[in-house]
C-alpha cells in the first residue's frame, strides 16, 4: 500500500488518522509542524502527504510552496477551512485534492486512492508501464516524459496534463473533464488549460496552428495523438 506523510499539530486528529490509515495498511509517519514535514519530505519516499493548514510554525499554504519546492509528491489538504476562493487557490499551488473537516476515513480512503491512481502508485495503479506515443515516451511512475529521446522539462502539472492525454491516445477528452480530473476543480476558467496547453505544445516543439500530438477541437476538447509518418 501507500507510505503515507501526517502533518498534523492536533493530537486527537493526528492519532485517529495514524490508526485508521495503518489498519488500511498503509506505512505511516506523522510530525506536527511545517518544519519536520520538509525534512522528513527531503530525507524520506512518500507516496502521499496528508496536510493541515492550521499548523503552529507556518501557514500550510506556505508549507505546501515550500513542498512544491523540493517534491512532487501529492499532497492532499486536510483542514476545517471551507472558503471556495481559498480551495481554488490552493489547487492552483500545487495541492492535489481538498477535504474539509470533519470527514469521514472512507471519504479519505477514497480521495488518496484517487491521487494515487492519477500519479501512478499504490495498488492497483497499473501505471508501471511507460506511455508511448509516436515519439513521445510518458513514464508515470517516474513521473519523466521524453520526446525523440530527450528528456521534456515539465512542471508538475504539465506532466500531469500531458500524462491524462496520453493514456487515452486519440479520445477527445472534454475540457470540464481535464479541469476535473487534472486541476480537481468541477468549475474553472478555460484560460487554465489553454495557458498550460501553450506551454506544453511549445516543450514538444509544435503549436496550436501546426500540432503534432496536442489537437484542440474547437467548443469539443482536447486529444493526443501522435503524428503520421
Amino acid at each position: 500500500m501507500a507510505r503515507v506523510l501526517v502533518v498534523e499539530d492536533d493530537q486527537f486528529v493526528r492519532s485517529a488518522l495514524i490508526r485508521h490509515l495503518t489498519e488500511a495498511s498503509h506505512t505511516v509517519r506523522s510530525v506536527g509542524t511545517a518544519l519536520e514535514a520538509l525534512r522528513e519530505v527531503a530525507h524520506l519516499g512518500f507516496d502521499v502527504v496528508i496536510l493541515d493548514l492550521g499548523l503552529p510554525d507556518l501557514d500550510g499554504a506556505e508549507a505546501l510552496k515550500m513542498l512544491r519546492g523540493i517534491t512532487q509528491v501529492p499532497v492532499i489538504i486536510a483542514t476545517a477551512r471551507d472558503d471556495e476562493a481559498e480551495i481554488v487557490r490552493l489547487l492552483n499551488d500545487g495541492a492535489d485534492d481538498y477535504l474539509v473537516k470533519p470527514f469521514s476515513v472512507e471519504h479519505l480512503s477514497a480521495r488518496m486512492a484517487a491521487v494515487l491512481r492519477r500519479a501512478g502508485t499504490g495498488a492497483g495503479a497499473g501505471a508501471d508501464r511507460a506511455i508511448r506515443a509516436g515519439g513521445l515516451v510518458v513514464d508515470p511512475l517516474r513521473r519523466q516524459a521524453e520526446l525523440d529521446g530527450r528528456e521534456l522539462d515539465l512542471t508538475r502539472r504539465e506532466f500531469d496534463l500531458l500524462a491524462f492525454l496520453a493514456q487515452r491516445p486519440g479520445v477527445v477528452v472534454p475540457r470540464r473533464e481535464l479541469l476535473a480530473e487534472v486541476w480537481q476543480q468541477s468549475y474553472g476558467d478555460d484560460q487554465t488549460i489553454d495557458v498550460h496547453l501553450s506551454w506544453l505544445r511549445r516543450k514538444l516543439g509544435e503549436t496550436a496552428a501546426s500540432p503534432r500530438y496536442l489537437h484542440t477541437l474547437r467548443g469539443v476538447g482536447v486529444k493526443l495523438e501522435p503524428p503520421r509518418e
